[in-house]
C-alpha cells in the first residue's frame, strides 16, 4: 500500500497539499526548507523508507511551496507554522519524531514548543533558526535594501535558480519567532546533521542551536564535505539511521 494524497483546507480558503503513509508511529513528520517541497529527495527517501518498513509518515507543502496553493510572496514564518501546526493536528495521532530541514528545523522547534505533549524526537538537517534575521538581512547590499523600501520586496540572486522574492514582512515576521540564543524549550532526543560546506547555514550557527536546546540528550554531527541539501546516498542513510535511532 502506497501514500495517501489530499488537500487541508485553510480557514482562508488555501489549501495546504499532503501525503500520507499509514504505518506504526511514532508518525514521523517532514517539514521541508525554503523555497523546498515535499518532492525533494530526502522527502521522497523518507517516504520510501516509511512504506518499507510500516512506519507513519506525512510530509506537505507549506502556503506558496509545492502543490500547495497561494502566491509564495504572502508567506511568513507565523503562516508556514500555523501550515505545520494544521498538518500536526489534522493528520497525525500519537507521538511525532519531526525532520526538519533548514528552514524546516526552526519551524521543527516552534511546532515543538506549541505541542510539546506530542513530541517524540526531533532530526534537523542544516537548521537554519532565525535565518531571516541572522543569516538573511545581514547579506543585503545598499542596493538590496534600497529596492525593499521603494517596492517592500528584495529579489534574491540563488544559486538554485531564478531571483525569488524576499519580503519585508518575511523578514519583519521572522524577527518575531527569534528561538536564539535559547534556551528553546526542547527535551525530547534531538539529532543534528551538519554539512561543514555548507554556503547556505554556516555550521557553527546549527551548533548554536544544539547549544540552546535545553534537553541533555543532543547530538550534533558535522559532516566535514556536506552541502546545504546534504541528499547524497551517504546524508540519506546518516538522515534515515538517524530518524530510526529516535523510534
Amino acid at each position: 500500500m502506497g501514500e495517501t494524497s489530499g488537500r487541508l483546507q485553510q480557514p482562508d480558503g488555501e489549501e495546504i497539499a499532503w501525503r500520507r503513509a499509514e504505518g506504526a508511529g511514532p508518525t514521523v513528520v517532514w517539514l521541508g526548507g525554503f523555497r523546498s517541497d515535499m518532492a525533494g529527495t530526502k522527502a521522497q527517501a523518507l517516504a520510501d523508507w516509511a512504506l518499507a518498513k510500516g512506519r507513519g509518515y506525512v510530509r506537505f507543502d507549506y502556503l506558496g511551496h509545492g502543490e500547495s496553493s497561494g502566491a509564495f510572496e504572502r508567506g511568513t514564518i507565523t503562516r508556514w507554522r500555523e501550515d505545520s501546526l494544521a498538518v500536526i493536528d489534522a493528520l497525525t495521532q500519537g507521538p511525532l519524531v519531526l525532520v526538519g530541514s533548514s528552514m524546516g528545523g526552526w519551524l521543527a522547534c516552534l511546532a515543538a514548543a506549541a505541542r510539546p505533549e506530542r513530541l517524540a524526537g526531533m532530526v534537523l538537517i542544516a537548521p537554519a533558526p532565525d535565518f531571516t534575521e541572522k543569516l538573511m538581512a545581514p547579506e543585503m547590499s545598499e542596493a538590496a535594501r534600497a529596492e525593499m523600501a521603494q517596492t517592500g520586496v528584495w529579489r534574491r540572486p540563488s544559486e538554485y535558480g531564478d531571483p525569488y522574492p524576499i519580503t519585508r514582512e518575511l523578514l519583519e515576521d521572522g524577527a518575531r519567532w527569534s528561538i536564539l540564543p535559547g534556551p528553546v524549550p526542547v527535551e525530547v532526543p534531538v539529532r543534528i546533521l551538519q554539512g561543514g560546506a555548507d554556503p547556505d547555514v554556516p555550521w557553527r550557527h546549527a551548533l548554536e542551536l544544539a547549544q540552546a536546546i535545553k534537553g541533555e540528550d543532543v547530538v550534533f554531527t558535522l559532516i566535514r564535505d556536506g552541502d546545504h541539501r546534504l541528499s547524497r546516498p551517504q546524508d540519506i542513510a546518516r538522515l534515515i539511521a538517524a530518524v530510526e535511532e529516535l523510534g
